[in-house]
């Protein structure tokens, strides 16, 4: 283990003299773009950690749909949002670490054992303070390379298909007879080619691709260690296994930060290593390992006889598989659902008009057993209107009401699978849903009932209005 006690050599990784020849061959290149996408991760999870976002947090924990779908228990909910924020840092610190195997500083070659020192609780946490000065200046530092290197990226796609396009018309005016047209045309091309490479050469000076892995690395890893201390700060009072920060190293401002949590809350019981549920859809026993926090024998969430690398954390979502299959999560059936509630949302608009096939595909969206269910309510209660049209108004208050927290854990729901979505190169900074506020953990029975009732409310208003809409 390296005894890396103290912060000092994060501090001062930036200040080493090379010399030049050393720098240029230590430079970035292609790996900008990852490298930019692991930064982008880590601005994420800083910004998801402010006092703003912590609030929002509280306050999304409070909500109606999360309240009556997944859990009351504030503690159980807060240790979801600890243990996915965690397993997040810990695949963005996985990356770093591949980083920085092509670094010179020693302590960024051996990140890994860094980092495995910092969750030990080695690191003096007194040096990581949460939104400083500097560290506000190194955050807004990597913003700026991270718009840079998304700029590369977008001119580098840019020049491509202006070099497509020049091929084409040089293979084309080979073939045909040269004229004016076809010369000014040409003439164009190139002007614009000439004005895409300086562009993109420009981009290439002031973005991370002309950064030395030293210096990007050297950004990343003390942000994780940052985010690593502000998430003991802020979660560690209700899970034990946290290293503990001294709170006489802290400011008054700090201190007020902590969560008031009781520890027995907690939803992993380190020593069994089990998940424990104390409200909520997700059962009381589960498979052994299925999520654990930080433990002296096992870290990044892994088991005993696993490795530190993106490879294996890749393949442990633990966090996503903790849901129960009494849960949508468990029984896969959350995004398709929620997908269900923003169309029943979008039909719901007075000036949208549905058609047959539109309907058809809705209902071919739910599952045999919800479609019963659906089929059952509705010829009921059209039965009913058709004795008393005023139910409709009542049906009208009804999807308004369900909707108003229904809905948002559905685009939280679809936005959680969009931000995690691998074939997208994105480098966006903004904080990221969490699980909780999703319909991942939501009770599978609840929901489908809250569906049920939006969609025989929707046929009854469709059928009042003389709306295209008729019985599944």
């Amino acid at each position: 283990m390296v005894g890396f006690a103290k912060m000092g050599w994060l501090s001062s990784v930036n200040n080493n003299k090379s010399s030049k020849i050393a720098d240029d061959v230590n430079k970035m290149g292609i790996l900008a773009f990852e490298t930019a996408k692991i930064m982008s991760r880590l601005l994420c999870l800083y910004k998801s950690l402010s006092d703003s976002e912590i609030s929002k947090l509280k306050k999304e924990m409070k909500s109606r749909g999360v309240a009556y779908l997944n859990s009351k228990d504030d503690g159980f909910l807060y240790s979801l949002a600890c243990a996915e924020r965690l397993e997040d840092l810990d695949k963005a610190a996985a990356a770093v670490a591949r980083l920085g195997h092509k670094c010179s500083d020693f302590g960024l070659n051996r990140f890994d054992l860094v980092y495995t020192d910092l969750k030990l609780g080695i690191i003096d946490f007194g040096k990581l303070e949460y939104g400083s000065k500097e560290i506000e200046k190194r955050v807004d530092k990597m913003e700026k390379l991270i718009n840079a290197t998304s700029g590369l990226y977008s001119a580098l796609e840019n020049l491509t298909e202006l070099e497509i396009s020049d091929r084409k018309m040089k293979q084309w005016k080979e073939r045909k007879a040269s004229g004016q047209l076809q010369k000014v045309n040409l003439d164009m091309l190139n002007q614009k080619l000439e004005q895409q490479r300086k562009q993109v050469r420009q981009f290439r000076e002031i973005s991370l691709w002309n950064q030395t892995f030293d210096k990007s690395v050297g950004h990343m890893a003390r942000i994780v260690c940052i985010i690593y201390a502000r998430i003991c700060l802020v979660f560690g009072p209700y899970i034990p296994v946290l290293p503990s920060l001294s709170l006489r190293n802290m400011r008054a401002s700090q201190q007020k930060e902590i969560i008031k949590v009781q520890p027995e809350n907690c939803l992993i019981e380190p020593i069994r290593e089990q998940v424990i549920s104390r409200s909520g859809p997700i059962p009381t026993t589960s498979k052994p390992t299925l999520v654990r926090f930080y433990s002296r024998k096992s870290i990044f969430f892994l088991c005993d006889d696993e490795g530190f690398g993106s490879e294996k954390l890749a393949k442990n979502n633990r966090v996503f598989h903790a849901a129960g299959p009494l849960t949508l999560g468990g029984s896969g059936l959350a995004l398709r659902y929620a997908n269900v509630i923003s169309l029943v949302e979008k039909y719901s608009n007075p000036s949208e008009t549905v058609d047959l096939n539109s309907r058809e595909n809705l209902y071919q969206m739910l599952p045999g057993n919800l479609k019963k269910t659906v089929r059952s309510k509705l010829s009921k209660n059209l039965k009913c209107m058709d004795e008393d049209e005023s139910l409709a108004e009542g049906w009208r208050d009804a999807l308004k009401q369900i909707m108003e927290w229904l809905a948002p854990m559905a685009h939280n729901t679809i936005n959680w699978q969009l931000e995690r979505n691998l074939e997208k190169t994105k480098f966006d900074i903004k904080p990221s849903v969490l699980l909780l506020q999703t319909l991942h953990y939501s009770d599978k029975e609840k929901t489908e009932a809250a569906i049920a009732d939006i969609l025989v409310a929707l046929s009854c208003i469709y059928k009042c209005e003389n709306r295209q809409w008729s019985e599944p």
